[in-house]
């Protein structure tokens, strides 16, 4: 056999035996069902059709301080207190009603703080109604909606041009390096600017509750969306997840201990994390050698990368499809060198 064969023959064995791992990770439920996705340059009608079955929302207790509401979209986290109520993410602006009957109970003060994870409209779409319930701590121009300065520049628009969200959905107190800190309800709150599938992601962790809130940069129901147009990248992503792998501290056999608020699905913990993180970074040393190769986009499309992950994670129809994600990935590895050693977390 020579050495091209014997390479091949490797590569099938190594194939063979991720799947029966991914099979394995099927039974044993890590399997999440798949939520259909919209990337942020798809339309308005798209976006809101992924999210047409949300229909109700429900608000499950995490730790501490902190619970997550979903069925609104984007996943939001809440944190309720004496001093008020803190919101990541807003989910979708026709959610917003049933959004703001939900968390009212939770507190007798009211809404201050709203932060970002990113500029999806199933993140941001509640920020300017569900805003309005709410009263800032030290000056008086609604609610603080904190996020990375991108996100406002995307949002916003130079006088005479037409912005992407209207002005009482825009951040108003966005931050510039590499983290913000607040203090609210007696627990720190870390803010944490994480380029991933967008040049803005943010990570937020509630300290005292031990729990983080990771946006999109997490999301175990499908693969991840990389929004090139707003600086996204594959290898963004996998940089966000492994710093997210150090993040969480988990509990007996990886169960407890820190959790995971998703972008979407449901609440996780550290061996969920480690689940999609290992994935990732398979399905980009696939596709990495691929290019190396010399493989053409149709080629390595042609070759299914991620033949193995595809009952977990994969789909042929809807807005964000495993070929729409392939593209993605090959396109931002292509872009330039993204050394592979720096960045294997674990493995």
């Amino acid at each position: 056999m020579n050495g091209l064969s014997a390479k091949s023959g490797r590569m099938r064995i190594v194939a063979s035996i991720l799947f029966l791992g991914t099979v394995a990770l099927v039974e044993h439920g890590y399997a999440q069902e798949p939520q259909n996705r919209t990337p942020q340059n798809a339309p308005n009608a798209a976006r809101q059709d992924r999210n047409a079955n949300a229909g109700e929302v429900h608000l499950l207790h995490v730790r501490g301080a902190v619970s997550m509401l979903v069925g609104a979209g984007g996943n939001i986290t809440v944190q309720a207190g004496e001093e008020g109520l803190l919101l990541v993410d807003t989910g979708m602006g026709a959610m917003s009603d049933k959004v703001i009957e939900t968390i009212r109970p939770l507190s007798a003060r009211p809404l201050t703080y709203i932060i970002n994870t990113d500029d999806r409209e199933d993140h941001i779409g509640g920020n300017e109604s569900v805003g309005k319930i709410g009263r800032p701590l030290s000056r008086n121009m609604g609610v603080d909606i904190i996020s990375f300065v991108t996100l406002l520049d995307r949002m916003s628009a130079p006088t005479g041009k037409t912005a992407s969200a209207p002005e009482g959905a825009w951040p108003n107190d966005t931050y510039s390096g590499p983290q913000k800190n607040l203090h609210f309800n007696g627990e720190a709150v870390q803010v944490f600017h994480q380029p991933g599938t967008t040049d803005g992601n943010s990570i937020v962790l509630f300290r005292s509750s031990d729990v983080i809130s990771a946006g999109d940069i997490f999301d175990p129901t499908e693969y991840p969306i990389i929004d090139l147009k707003s600086g996204g990248s594959m290898q963004g992503v996998l940089e966000g997840l492994n710093r997210l792998k150090r993040m969480v501290v988990p509990a007996n056999h990886m169960e407890g201990g820190t959790m995971v608020i998703p972008g979407h699905g449901r609440l996780c913990e550290a061996a969920d994390v480690a689940v999609y993180q290992q994935m990732v970074t398979i399905v980009r040393d696939r596709i990495q050698d691929m290019i190396k190769s010399g493989m053409s986009l149709e080629q390595v499309k042609a070759a299914k990368p991620t033949r193995d992950y595809d009952p977990v994670y994969g789909r042929t129809t809807g807005n964000w499809t495993t070929d729409m994600f392939i593209e993605a990935a090959y396109k931002s590895l292509s872009s330039k060198e993204s050394p592979r050693a720096a960045n294997r977390e674990g493995n």
